[in-house]
């Protein structure tokens, strides 16, 4: 095999195993900064043997177990001999051929969790969260990291660097939190990945409408979660808001890269195996028997979406009982406003710009794009198309996103009064 071929099939493989072992190595050493470093040797290793040797039949246990091999090797440098070393020292050193299958034994699902948990810690800012668990558990490079929330590569590598450091100086431990922080922290791991799928599903800006890589390591990321925490109702709610709000991707962006509005998209082009697969997720949330936490909620919105075969099927009465419910569960300036426009679907546009007027002195939309957006929509139904075109040039000035940009501006040159 060429060497530029093994180098793809181990960044493959990378993707797919590092978080597992980055997880495994910090439960051994009680480090997360030191995991990362001891499974990045693991790969050099890989680099440079994988060439001669070909890629071995289970390369993830093969990565695993030199990771930890190098783990047992830090322990002996720092001369910490206490049990748990020997025994894990014995457990590896017994054999003169490793078990690959034992290597993977370890109770992997519970390791995952805790990494988690401690990549989302809420003694980190949301930005550290963010690219500290999109490098351990995502396996994106700074780089990557950098380009897809257009922030220097620099500043993305400070933030993963502070992040770790911050984590050993609060001596976070590498553990799941004690069931009186459980839903609390839960909460934070569920914002973090939340986060990154808005990000890429609509972003914030530059010059491309969607960012599909960061929406794909969301989801991932959720979808691991649900496995890990099959209980939890509101996992699977976020998770299946990512898949069906993903199953839109083809429709959502026109070849030349517009943006494509919900109700004008080509709902032929949605992947209904994404679709099956959320509807699938709330069943099982809903099967915990639980209450409807907000992303479980905003769930079912996107579900009624999805059950409309065309945008004038849409069960806009329901969509709208479904936002009083979000507000009444997490209020909010931004779900106040959704909750107009699922109004003005429901029960006319002069029903939602009473509601989205009432959050024009409201100080955190003060700057934010899709109140004149929505009340630029409304205005423009109701036939007072001057005004519109005001409201949707101001949008413009304020919208980061290129590509949005330009539909607004678009938008506005359509309300011209003749």
């Amino acid at each position: 095999m060429k060497e530029s071929a093994v180098h793809r099939t181990i960044d493959g493989i990378w993707r797919i195993e590092s978080a597992r072992i980055i997880a495994g190595l910090a439960r051994m050493v009680r480090d997360v900064g030191l995991a990362e470093d001891l499974a990045q040797d693991a790969l050099v290793i890989a680099l440079e043997r994988w060439q001669e040797m070909g890629i071995p039949d289970k390369p993830g246990a093969w990565l695993m177990t030199t990771a930890k091999r190098r783990a047992i090797d830090h322990l002996r440098r720092n001369k910490l001999r206490d049990r748990k070393y020997e025994e894990l020292g014995w457990e590896i050193d017994r054999q003169h051929e490793p078990d690959w299958d034992e290597a993977l034994d370890d109770p992997v699902g519970d390791d995952l969790l805790r990494l988690i948990f401690t990549t989302c810690h809420p003694v980190l800012s949301a930005e550290a969260r963010v690219a500290l668990t999109l490098r351990l558990l995502g396996g994106l490079t700074t780089e990557e990291i950098a380009s897809a929330f257009l922030v220097p590569e620099p500043t993305v590598a400070q933030r993963i660097v502070r992040a770790k450091r911050t984590l050993a100086a609060a001596r976070v431990p590498f553990e799941l939190p004690p069931k009186n922080e459980l839903a609390a922290r839960l909460s934070s791991v569920l914002e973090v990945i939340y986060l990154m799928f808005n990000e890429g599903y609509a972003a914030s800006s530059g010059g491309s409408w969607i960012r599909p890589l960061l929406c794909d390591e969301a989801l991932r990321l959720g979808r691991i979660l649900a496995e890990i925490a099959p209980d939890e109702p509101e996992v699977h709610g976020l998770v299946a808001l990512m898949e069906i709000q993903s199953s839109r991707f083809r429709a959502r962006v026109s070849p030349s890269g517009e943006p494509i509005l919900l109700m004008d998209q080509n709902r032929s082009l949605w992947d209904h195996l994404l679709i099956r697969r959320g509807l699938a997720a709330i069943t099982r949330a809903e099967r915990l028997g639980k209450a409807f936490g907000p992303y479980l909620i905003q769930a079912s919105i996107a579900a009624c979406h999805a059950r409309a075969c065309a945008a004038s099927e849409t069960d806009w009465v329901r969509i709208s009982a479904l936002y009083d419910a979000l507000s009444q569960v997490a209020p909010s300036p931004v779900v106040e406003l959704n909750r107009a426009v699922a109004l003005s679907m429901a029960f006319g546009p002069e029903v939602g710009l009473e509601v989205a007027d009432s959050l024009m002195q409201e100080p955190s939309l003060k700057n934010y794009h899709l109140l004149p957006s929505v009340r630029g929509d409304f205005l423009m139904k109701l036939d007072r198309k001057q005004e519109a075109s005001i409201e949707f040039k101001r949008a413009a000035t304020l919208a980061r996103n290129e590509k949005e940009r330009e539909l607004l501006l678009r938008r506005a040159s359509d309300c011209t009064v003749e």
